[in-house]
């Protein structure tokens, strides 16, 4: 796997992928007090949400249940002094579709958190990581 990134101006950056995909990321405010993008340790924390909703969708998926829509709300600390790491990361689910077993919901996110997520993985050496999700039923009117 490869990145690249290339300095803008300021603290703004543009970053590409292997793939070709490229986004903006800064932490310095410009001339209306936004930042250019999200900073890099938003970044990693989007990246590990992105990691497990993948899973959970694509376990799910390969489970036959009829999953419909998946979010996941992440909320984190990070440490006072430098490397001002992840030290706690709380996850939250919401699964929807339709008719949703919520033994298989919980399956699929466990097994995401505590086997394939690369980010988590990486995350949990610093960080504690929690989770816990609720599943909408669309079949219920």
């Amino acid at each position: 796997m490869k990145a690249r990134i290339k300095w803008v101006e300021e603290r703004t950056f543009v970053g590409e992928s292997g793939s070709g995909h490229k986004l903006v990321l800064g932490t310095a405010s410009g001339p209306e007090g936004k930042t250019p993008g999200p900073s890099p340790m938003e970044l990693v924390l989007i990246g590990t949400g992105g990691c497990s909703a993948y899973d959970v969708v694509h376990i799910l998926e390969k489970g036959r249940e009829a999953i419909e829509d998946c979010t996941v709300e992440l909320d984190a600390d990070r440490a006072e002094t430098d490397p001002k790491v992840f030290t706690r990361i709380h996850m939250h689910f919401t699964v929807t579709g339709r008719a949703l077993s919520h033994d298989k919901v919980q399956r699929a996110i466990n097994l995401s958190i505590e086997k394939y997520c690369s980010a988590s993985a990486m995350m949990a050496k610093t960080a504690v990581i929690t989770h816990d999700f609720e599943v909408v039923d669309t079949a219920v009117k």
